[in-house]
């Protein structure tokens, strides 16, 4: 009953350093799709010609900071301009005013003032490009505020590490109070250390192991539950993210546990008789 307890508070206790670490995850590939949704317009020449433009594609298409592309015609910029505005500037000016473009979604590691200032000046070098366009207050606050919550994400994660560290160090530490008149004796007889640690040691293992497994579990029950209410959540959560939680809340269970049956066994084996009264 007692290593039950145990590991039902072991195993809380990783449910939600599990949680904390997937909501880290999840945010880090919110802030990612964000940053991709973002859009540098590149508009082109009014002499560019069509073999001009596939080749300007192709040469756009194979730098590492562009994610994906899209060409947007005249007639097609027109045609959305008419649809948000509901008037056709063509007809009083008598000509398209509209310059063929195209719309650039940039790679999150990308999708910020420095580095699309450079790939900004790089882009304008090229004769077929007379203007690159992006919303660079936009992406000034979006950086900003994905900043300020990565660091409260991580001062949180950090708190809790620390608590699930006291925690599941206590409640191991407590569990083998009870035992310590048993080492004792065992040292008495003449025991190694290492032969006392063993089965302290492979109960540990088996703590861990075991509440990481349940952790798991549990954890995986709630991401399908998430998943079941909304599916659209599937576009940030991916197979690799439950897999990086999962190996993490396991591994962060056995170290604990291991970790503080060996410092906890040890204190009792360093320990005076008269000190364990």
């Amino acid at each position: 009953m007692q290593w039950f307890t145990t590991g039902v508070s072991t195993t809380l206790v990783l449910i939600l350093l599990g949680l904390v670490s997937f909501f880290i995850l999840f945010a880090r590939q919110l802030s990612d799709s964000v940053k991709e949704n973002l859009t540098v317009t590149v508009l082109l020449d009014e002499e560019a010609g069509a073999v001009e433009v596939g080749r300007l594609r192709k040469s756009l298409d194979q730098l590492p900071c562009v994610r994906a592309l899209d060409y947007v015609s005249k007639e097609e910029a027109l045609r959305e301009q008419v649809e948000a505005m509901g008037s056709d500037p063509s007809e009083f000016l008598g000509a398209n005013p509209f310059a063929a473009s195209f719309e650039l979604r940039m790679d999150a590691s990308y999708a910020n003032s420095d580095s699309l200032a450079q790939v900004t000046a790089q882009l304008k070098r090229n004769p077929l490009v007379s203007d690159v366009v992006y919303q660079k207050d936009l992406v000034d606050a979006v950086n900003e505020n994905l900043r300020h919550v990565s660091y409260v994400l991580l001062v949180l994660a950090v708190l809790l590490a620390l608590v699930s560290f006291a925690l599941i160090s206590n409640t191991v530490r407590l569990s083998i109070y009870s035992s310590r008149f048993l080492i004792r004796t065992m040292k008495l007889v003449g025991a190694s250390w290492a032969f006392i640690r063993r089965p302290f040691m492979v109960r540990g293992f088996n703590l861990g192991f075991m509440s990481g497994l349940l952790a798991d579990g549990l954890l995986a029950g709630g991401v399908y539950a998430l998943l079941y209410y909304d599916p659209s959540l599937s576009e940030y959560i991916h197979p690799d993210m439950l897999v990086a939680v999962g190996v993490a809340v396991l591994a962060f269970g056995l170290l604990l546990t291991l970790g503080c049956t060996y410092f906890s066994v040890g204190k009792y084996l360093r320990m005076k008789a008269g000190d364990l009264y």
